[in-house]
């Protein structure tokens, strides 16, 4: 039996995605044996966390100051916006350093059966930036779930009277992957998105 404020933290932690009871546990076994200093400076930092990390105005993306650093970059393409589901999916694109356009975040994927609708998405702010600005074209970046193919087609068809060219990320067989391994929609897209080699 561990004594109570150990096991109340080990429920806490393991709410948190991808930690599960073994692995709170041992976080918290990790903590006890620490300095004090370090568990100081990191409940200072889940504690204020909210109070200094802030949606953009214009993006949604996290930030401290508004607007983001992404959106107040005047050497970022104007002509382009992506569309993702998270601001996690906004930093994976941008480790890929591919992408120096604009974006927008919705803050999740259209999901009827969790109670999520297009009420509970950032879609009327994505529809005001485009109507106010002339994108070229609008990338469609949500994943390539059931859930997200269908935010991908709502978000189309409402933007599509005022952005002329819409597109949507390739999915396919990763780098290093084996087709054998590969399930059928994964492997069906990537014969649907090939490309000319010669």
């Amino acid at each position: 039996m561990n004594p109570g404020p150990i096991d109340e933290l080990v429920e806490l932690l393991a709410r948190l995605p991808g930690v599960g009871r073994r692995s709170a546990r041992r976080l918290v076994f990790f903590l006890l044996a620490t300095s004090q200093e370090y568990c100081e400076a990191l409940g200072e930092g889940i504690a204020t966390l909210r109070q200094r990390i802030r949606p953009c105005s214009v993006c949604g993306h996290y930030t401290e100051r508004d607007p983001c650093s992404i959106c107040g970059d005047p050497q970022r393409d104007e002509s382009v916006l992506c569309v993702v589901t998270t601001a996690a999916d906004l930093m994976a694109i941008e480790r890929t350093a591919s992408f120096r356009g604009r974006y927008h975040v919705l803050g999740g994927v259209l999901a009827p059966l969790d109670g999520v609708g297009p009420d509970d998405l950032r879609v009327d702010t994505l529809r005001a930036r485009v109507v106010e600005h002339a994108f070229e074209e609008l990338i469609l970046a949500t994943p390539p779930t059931v859930e997200g193919e269908a935010t991908a087609a709502y978000v189309a068809d409402v933007v599509r009277p005022h952005v002329s060219r819409i597109t949507r990320i390739a999915s396919g067989v990763p780098h290093g992957g084996e087709l054998e391994l590969s399930d059928p929609v994964t492997l069906g897209r990537a014969l649907e998105g090939r490309r000319r080699v010669s």
